[in-house]
């Protein structure tokens, strides 16, 4: 069931919404991307930097990125290698620790 929202008011309100996709959300999403063994398409990402910077941290280990649409992406990290993240990508975003644990899992190290 979609969640709903009672507005009380003076008039009756109606139509739908489709929330903004956020960071928060998608940047720990973009770092299981690792975690699959096909491709994965992902709606609903903002084109920010740090959206961005993990994207670059993920291809730099070897992993297809293409953006398909306005705000989705599709991650194929089938070909991801064991290999040092850059230094000057992860220095740009914090988030960048989110990749540890996906990649001890799939690659065996960080």
């Amino acid at each position: 069931m979609a969640p709903t929202f009672f507005v009380s008011g003076g008039r009756a309100l109606q139509g739908t919404i489709r929330p903004a996709g956020n960071k928060n959300a998608a940047l720990p999403i973009l770092a299981a991307t690792l975690l699959a063994d096909a491709p994965c398409r992902i709606d609903n990402v903002p084109r920010i930097r740090d959206v961005e910077t993990m994207l670059a941290l993920l291809a730099h280990v070897g992993a297809q990125v293409e953006w398909k649409a306005a705000n989705a992406v599709t991650v194929d990290t089938r070909g991801a290698q064991p290999t040092a993240l850059a230094q000057a990508l992860c220095a740009r975003i914090r988030a960048s620790i989110l990749l540890a644990g996906a990649m001890v899992e799939r690659l065996g190290r960080v």
